[in-house]
């Protein structure tokens, strides 16, 4: 075998997308695919879906505990007092084009706060602390302002009384949503809130290693997190429901689609091989809204759905697969399904950064050259 064959060889055994490497050390959250289990700092998902709140997790995950009560009060008067964008931010996105993708104006309007954060280049860990803060307070304001301007209405003030999952709500609506709807979506935001080194977290951490500031490495997040194999499958999901439109047609119209080797949205996972904890919470929350708003045709059909696709191809459905219908109806749009799991999965991306800064080592990977070698260069009149 010659080098060539000994370099195809070696990049033969590589796995494809890091599929199982170990990239980094952390404590911030676990998932155990083979048995189904999710862990922030320790504390199983099912029980911060049970008994937490939103912010009590960011505490969680940012001081790997947690907080008394004391803690949590300083935590959310904190978040009160960072909520409000600057005017310079709400001015920049009103010029944003009305038909623009959420994602790419939550990202540009990240990227552009740090402008009026005068710590931000200082990364130390109480002044990252408070950056941290200052993003988990204002991304949710961002995703609702952003919507109302772009259907011609004024953004609402944040609330300083309300929780974050219960002041996105009213924020987008200019009402207060009922205290179920605001539970519900509170814990959609504890479950979507760390996930280990998924792709948008290692790009948080990549950009976090060079020592780049908070809003720098978030905004890398963002990006990933708005690519459609990262962010966006529960935005799919709802499509594929509005396509199938009844739970009669679901059984035709996924073998339509498995015949023709279609993807089916929703189902499988890089990592779990079992399901995925959070569509336990999930697959609750979209039969509860459906009763509620007396339209049970989307539970239906992702029922149907889901029993066959377990019988057919022995695949169990993620955490996107029912949330997309919970959301929806909740009424909210489509397209910003992916901004709402930035809101959520800020606390997780900061927490990360956190423990970059702390222990930080330029993340620098090696690539297996698959090129030729020994060419030699050739004069451009003699090509």
């Amino acid at each position: 075998m010659d080098k060539a064959e000994n370099q195809t060889a070696s990049a033969a055994k590589q796995p494809a997308g890091l599929e199982g490497v170990v990239a980094a050390q952390s404590s911030v959250g676990d998932v155990d695919g083979i048995r189904g289990v999710l862990i922030y700092q320790g504390l199983d998902i099912h029980d911060l879906a049970e008994h937490s709140t939103f912010e009590e997790t960011v505490f969680l995950l940012w001081h790997g505990r947690l907080p008394i009560r004391e803690e949590l009060d300083a935590l959310r008067r904190a978040l009160a007092a960072s909520q409000r964008l600057p005017g310079e931010v709400l001015a920049l996105m009103r010029e944003f084009p009305r038909d623009c993708e959420p994602m790419d104006a939550l990202r540009t309007a990240v990227s552009a706060l740090a402008f009026y954060d005068p710590q931000s280049r200082d990364l130390s860990r109480e002044s990252a602390l408070r950056t941290a803060t200052r993003l988990t307070a204002q991304l949710p304001v961002v995703v609702a302002a952003f919507e109302r301007l772009r259907n011609g209405k004024e953004p609402v003030e944040p609330r300083d009384d309300l929780d974050i999952a219960t002041n996105f709500l009213y924020m987008l609506r200019g009402e207060t949503p009922s205290e179920r709807e605001a539970h519900i979506f509170d814990v959609c935001l504890i479950l979507h809130a760390d996930h280990e080194l998924n792709a948008s977290t290692f790009t948080a951490r990549v950009v976090a290693g060079t020592l780049a500031d908070m809003y720098g490495a978030v905004t890398g997040a963002i990006a990933a997190l708005s690519g459609p194999l990262h962010g966006g499958a529960n935005t799919n999901v709802m499509k594929m429901l509005l396509e199938i439109g009844t739970p009669e047609r679901a059984e035709g119209w996924l073998r339509e689609a498995l015949a023709e080797k279609k993807k089916i949205m929703g189902f499988g996972h890089r990592v779990y091989k079992t399901e995925d904890p959070r569509s336990v919470w999930l697959r609750r929350f979209s039969k509860e809204m459906g009763e509620a708003n007396g339209e049970t045709r989307w539970f239906e059909i992702l029922e149907r759905l889901r029993e066959l696709m377990m019988r057919e191809k022995k695949l169990y459905p993620n955490v996107d697969y029912y949330s997309g219908s919970a959301y929806y109806q909740m009424g909210v749009p489509l397209d910003l399904f992916t901004p709402i799991f930035a809101v959520s999965r800020i606390s997780g991306w900061t927490a990360h950064i956190l423990e970059q800064y702390a222990n930080n080592r330029l993340i620098r990977p090696r690539a297996e050259y698959t090129g030729p070698r020994d060419v030699p260069y050739v004069p451009i009149d003699e090509r």
